[in-house]
């Protein structure tokens, strides 16, 4: 199944894209699209505990499971001043 994946703000300069399909299997979870993410866009990998998820317009925890259709969103946390 392939997921499309969007990269918000500097995530575009870390990848050096603003979006990616990523191909899962039935039944991944975000989780598992992530480690895919960060091993094809290991300068990534330095965001992972911050990395805000949506699929569509819901934000969405590593334990998702990703349907055909979803749409992913990957956002750095919001800062404010």
């Amino acid at each position: 199944m392939n997921i499309p994946v969007t990269f918000y703000s500097y995530f575009k300069d870390l990848t050096g894209i603003n979006q990616a399909t990523i191909e899962v299997s039935e039944g991944s979870t975000i989780g598992q699209l992530m480690s895919t993410v960060f091993e094809r866009y290991p300068k990534m990998r330095s965001m992972e505990r911050s990395t805000l998820i949506a699929v569509g317009v819901e934000y969405q925890d590593q334990t998702y499971i990703l349907k055909p259709g979803d749409d992913v969103s990957l956002f750095p946390p919001v800062q404010g001043g």
